[in-house]
């Protein structure tokens, strides 16, 4: 009876420290996808992100990393296609996100031993993490994190005003484009828990949860990093004992959590 509890079995250990690792990124890294209005590019690149598991189950490359280089050249195309200036942002994404969507889908197609898999890239399998994978992860983490601190205080100060940020000497586009570049590898690893379709939930519930409690940029960071956390050990508990998928079922705590925060006076 003692055995069947959840905490006496390896890959829950793996999951739990998998998506506290995740969380541990997509806290600050969706904190700014909230202040700047960036949910439809985390859309995109979650979409994309089909399109690079198709390519890694055909050219039999791990599906991570196929995912992380098309997340990768997705945010490089996107600046390069917003800097002509000919289309508006929302116009790019949208273009973006259903066309390499619809091409992952034709990928997958035609690999009929693919489709089989197909629902743990789409909803998540946080489940089957390896010790490989929190390796990739807890790397990710040390880069990211790393990343993040260096350009933290000019890309709050690009955030708010990118003129004043060009006045202070501030390239904007070279900050923007770091950026970008960590949210596609987050939204790579990511995927294997909550899967391409849930990505841009991960990110953004825990930080606008996170927006009524705070009060300066960083404790916003701070605390969707606690409350994805907590979303995390909230939806493999309820997976574990009410029998439902995980990636969705992290998403529904990350979502019960924000409605709790509701009822919360906002501070400012």
């Amino acid at each position: 009876m003692i055995e069947s509890l959840p905490f006496f079995h390896d890959f829950i250990w793996r999951a739990l420290l998998g998506g506290l690792g995740v969380a541990l990124i997509a806290g600050p890294l969706g904190s700014f996808v909230v202040w700047r209005r960036m949910a439809y590019f985390g859309e995109t690149l979650a979409h994309a992100g089909l399109l690079g598991v198709g390519l890694g189950l055909f050219l039999h490359i791990a599906p991570m990393l196929s995912v992380a280089g098309i997340a990768i050249a997705m945010a490089v195309l996107l600046r390069l296609l917003e800097k002509r200036g000919d289309l508006a942002s929302d116009t790019i994404l949208g273009i973006l996100a259903h066309s390499t969507l619809a091409m992952g889908l034709i990928v997958v197609s035609f690999m009929e031993a693919a489709r089989v898999d197909l629902f743990a890239y789409l909803f998540g399998d946080i489940l089957a993490l390896s010790n490989v994978d929190l390796i990739y992860i807890a790397v990710a983490d040390l880069i990211i994190l790393g990343m993040l601190l260096w350009i933290w205080p000019k890309l709050l100060l690009v955030t708010i005003s990118p003129d004043i940020a060009r006045a202070e000497g501030i390239h904007v586009e070279r900050v923007i484009l770091i950026y970008t570049l960590l949210l596609a590898v987050t939204v790579a690893i990511a995927m294997k828990l909550v899967g391409v379709l849930l990505i841009t939930s991960l990110l953004i519930i825990p930080a606008a949860a996170a927006r009524r409690l705070a009060s300066s940029p960083e404790q916003m960071a701070v605390i969707a990093i606690a409350l994805g956390g907590l979303s995390v050990v909230g939806g493999l508990a309820g997976s574990w004992f009410w029998d439902t998928p995980t990636g969705p079922s992290i998403v529904v705590a990350a979502l019960a959590l924000f409605i709790l925060t509701l009822v919360t006076p906002a501070r400012r």
